[in-house]
């Protein structure tokens, strides 16, 4: 085995650097540098995927679309953690499952393009075409800056190295403290629904933690598993350069330690090219996009290159099709993997946003998502599951903390397509905001709750939510 390996490949949304030498000398120097996380936590991930894969606990893989360096400040971190928190209580209530958490944080910095440049209307009116931007870790958002920097390369690894370190500060303070859940912010719900719902789970972990305290099954402040949580990073393993510098041979295996898991995006997942053979070669536990354009075949021959001893969670599948695609096409993969020597191993993994964005109908240059849609893949993914006696065992969702933001249309706040330009803040695809999140996790946490009672209370929630 080989970590360089997949330099001998052809590179899919590889970026042309000017400055030859500036991009080596940046190289040399991350490989000096220390790993943004350790080849123990990645073990640590490993583990627990595995129990995703058995069905004794629930992925919960979240955060940016596309994060840039100005996400790393205490108020967006503290937020994205706070939500993803929050969804987890929310989920675990429900499944009665333990959650595992992964964020899209501390190096979703590259993005894939469908075109390498685009045209752009200048102050003067008159139009240019300029290089796509490719994410912070490439070039920059202002027309001057779409150059290729290689310096970017080292800006992003302090940014990643900054966040993680402030969220691993940020969990070891309490901020997780299970013995103090109404301290949580909880001010950007303004339905009261989903606030009386919220009130209620609160109301019933307190009063099981009262209860473990009074009968003396509660330590208090010295139990790790009620005061601290796992909180795993990830990105899109897009920038073969960078994840190169980063990647160290123990006596284990390679360890890819730019995070604890990466995945390999829809244009990049070429059986013969350089990322699956990159991701061939890592320990890491790794994920695959898989779209209509994958047929069920392609999806085994992917099984076999990165997984084959069959580790079990090894390998998430994270599906993403499109509210009106799912049911012709996801059946048909999950078959292809049962009747593979990898039925078991993986982990079953839905993505509801990607397959559903649109061009907003008064302007087109806006992308939006409709919650509808998203309630619609989500659902049915779980529904289609659940017939084939497969089991989902996640969701990977792009939203953000932030207060207030408007980038998806509908959900409990009842976001119209007029409030699209009140607080749209993203740089690259739209995402759900605090509440639109929330809501996807009751109803994540209440159709899990309904299969695991054998119940339909589930539909009300849900019918509600699809028709907002």
């Amino acid at each position: 085995m080989s970590a360089h390996a997949w330099r001998s490949k052809p590179v899919a949304q590889d970026v042309g650097y000017p400055d030859e030498e500036a991009l080596r000398h940046v190289l040399q120097k991350l490989e000096t540098l220390p790993g943004l996380v350790t080849p123990v936590e990645i073990e640590r991930l490993r583990t627990q995927l595995a129990t995703v894969a058995d069905g004794q606990a629930f992925l919960l893989q979240c955060g940016d679309c596309a994060e840039l360096f100005s996400y790393c400040n205490p108020s967006q971190i503290e937020a994205k953690i706070k939500v993803t928190l929050l969804m987890s209580l929310i989920i675990i209530y429900g499944a009665r499952l333990p959650v595992v958490r992964v964020g899209r944080f501390a190096g979703q910095y590259a993005k894939p393009r469908s075109k390498p440049t685009e045209v752009v209307e200048m102050p003067d009116g008159t139009k240019k075409e300029v290089l796509s931007f490719r994410g912070d870790n490439v070039n920059g958002l202002g027309i001057d800056e779409r150059t290729p920097d290689p310096q970017r390369l080292l800006m992003a690894y302090f940014h990643a190295a900054a966040t993680l370190n402030y969220v691993r500060g940020c969990l070891s303070s309490g901020i997780a403290d299970l013995h103090a859940p109404h301290s949580w912010n909880f001010q950007h719900v303004h339905d009261e629904g989903l606030q009386q719902q919220y009130a209620q789970i609160i109301d019933a972990i307190t009063d099981a933690l009262d209860f473990m305290h009074t009968v003396g099954a509660d330590p208090g402040a010295s139990t790790p598993v009620l005061n601290t949580v796992d909180y795993f990073s990830s990105h899109e393993g897009l920038m073969l350069e960078y994840e190169q510098a980063l990647t160290h041979e123990t006596s284990k295996g390679i360890y890819n330690l730019s995070a604890h898991t990466v995945w390999i995006g829809d244009r990049t997942r070429q059986l013969d090219g350089a990322h699956v053979e990159f991701f061939k070669q890592i320990r890491n536990p790794v994920g695959v996009k898989v779209g209509p354009s994958m047929s069920p075949a392609e999806l085994v021959d992917i099984l076999e290159a990165l997984n084959p001893n069959l580790e079990k969670g090894r390998v998430t599948l994270i599906s993403r099709y499109g509210a009106s695609k799912i049911a012709d096409l996801l059946p048909s993969h999950i078959q292809a993997v049962q009747l593979s020597r990898h039925a078991g191993t993986v982990v079953w993994c839905c993505d509801p946003m990607h397959g559903n964005t649109i061009a907003s109908p008064t302007n087109p240059k806006v992308k939006t998502r409709v919650f509808s849609d998203v309630v619609a893949e989500l659902t049915k993914s779980m529904e289609i599951h659940a017939s084939m006696n497969s089991r989902l065992g996640g969701v990977h969702l792009e939203l953000t903390g932030d207060e207030g933001v408007t980038e998806c249309i509908g959900g409990s706040m009842e976001l119209s397509e007029a409030d699209l330009s009140r607080r749209y803040l993203t740089h690259c695809d739209p995402r759900l905001n605090y509440e639109q999140s929330l809501d996807i996790a009751f109803i994540i946490s209440q159709i899990l709750r309904s299969q695991r009672l054998g119940t339909n209370d589930s539909t009300t929630l849900v019918q509600a939510l699809s028709q907002q």
